[in-house]
């Protein structure tokens, strides 16, 4: 597949970077930096989800500093961003930001070829695009308060304005009896993520074998991703183990391979792979051995979340896809969002979607 695009002829002269951070609460920002490549009167973007907001100033501070000149083609461009340390002006607070910016630039990359050469994405591929199902991922409690509290009210307040709305949620250490039971009753839940393989960030879950036992049996038919498995949780998910997802480990097709069981459905999250080939290996290597996938987002608030949406409808339009418009991830749940499934509004030319589209 990536052979389809890696001979497109590309032009870069020149790039940019442009802060486009976003303030959710004065607790919390969403770092993001949109690339701009340019060439031939066309530009080509992408967007850095790097977490670390000291990542991002240090690469907007920096400038351009790469030479994209060169290479002729996008396989050409891909393979030299894959040689250049994307993080020349300071190395990233954790290792796996690496991937993330190098998606941001082939991104981009892909994006300028595509526009160069009069072609959107879906016609380079011989693609359809399709309608794409989405969940909205949220927490239950908030990063803001010092003894952060679990309540539905996250889940309440969108369903209020968005009675048809699904969900990905994260279980956390109070979820009681309770409130597991009122989440079931309000809300229809597609994928459970257990964040067993975090260690020292503010989504850490202590791994607790009832908590998992809670959630599996009160939500049946939900994916559970990213299980912490030791020899207490082992028993209590073996009845479950078809669920059983993956997102946090998998940073390359190597990393499927080596899963201990072949699961039925991954998250693919396309910047945590970082190419652009590594990426569409993963989509023919699930499609070869019948693994489902569904999209994931790393909270994208630029042009990322309309390209998450693009190779969703493409790939695993019908799965419950964790790309929903960024406003559901506002507290405030602003009105008249698009609800599921999001219509295809593909670019006329490149790699571009949604509200970004014309741009």
């Amino acid at each position: 597949m990536f052979e389809q695009v890696a001979g497109l002829p590309i032009e870069v002269t020149s790039y940019e970077l442009e802060g486009h951070d976003r303030e959710y609460s004065p607790q919390f920002t969403r770092g993001s930096t949109v690339i701009s490549l340019r060439g031939r009167g066309q530009e080509g973007i992408g967007e850095d989800v790097v977490y670390d907001v000291l990542d991002h100033i240090a690469h907007r501070d920096a400038g351009p500093v790469h030479d994209l000149s060169g290479p002729k083609t996008l396989g050409e461009l891909c393979e030299l961003l894959g040689k250049l340390d994307l993080f020349a002006a300071a190395a990233p607070v954790r290792e796996a930001s690496r991937h993330y910016r190098r998606w941001a630039y082939e991104s981009a990359a892909l994006d300028l070829a595509l526009r160069q050469n009069d072609l959107p994405l879906h016609e380079a591929l011989r693609r359809e695009p399709r309608p794409v199902t989405f969940v909205c991922s949220t927490r239950l409690s908030s990063f803001g308060d010092e003894h952060p509290r679990s309540t539905t009210e996250p889940v309440r307040r969108r369903l209020e304005k968005y009675p048809t709305l699904r969900f990905k949620l994260d279980p956390e250490n109070d979820w009681d009896a309770e409130l597991i039971a009122e989440l079931a009753e309000i809300a229809g839940v597609d994928v459970l993520d257990l964040k067993g393989l975090y260690r020292g960030t503010p989504v850490d879950v202590e791994t607790d074998p009832e908590l998992y036992r809670a959630v599996a049996e009160t939500f049946p038919d939900a994916y559970l991703e990213d299980p912490d498995l030791n020899d207490e949780t082992r028993p209590v998910l073996e009845p479950h183990a078809d669920r059983i997802t993956w997102d946090a480990p998998l940073h390359s097709l190597a990393d499927i391979e080596a899963l201990e069981r072949q699961p039925r459905a991954i998250n693919s999250k396309p910047s945590r792979f970082g190419s652009l080939s590594e990426l569409f290996a993963v989509y023919e290597h699930c499609d070869r051995e019948g693994i489902a996938i569904y999209g994931g987002g790393q909270g994208e608030v630029g042009p990322g979340r309309g390209q998450i949406q693009y190779l969703a409808s493409l790939f695993h339009p019908d799965t419950p896809n964790d790309v929903a418009p960024s406003g559901y991830n506002d507290p405030s749940v602003p009105d008249g969002l698009p609800s599921s499934p999001l219509e295809p509004s593909p670019s006329a030319t490149g790699f571009r979607w949604g509200e970004w589209a014309d741009r």
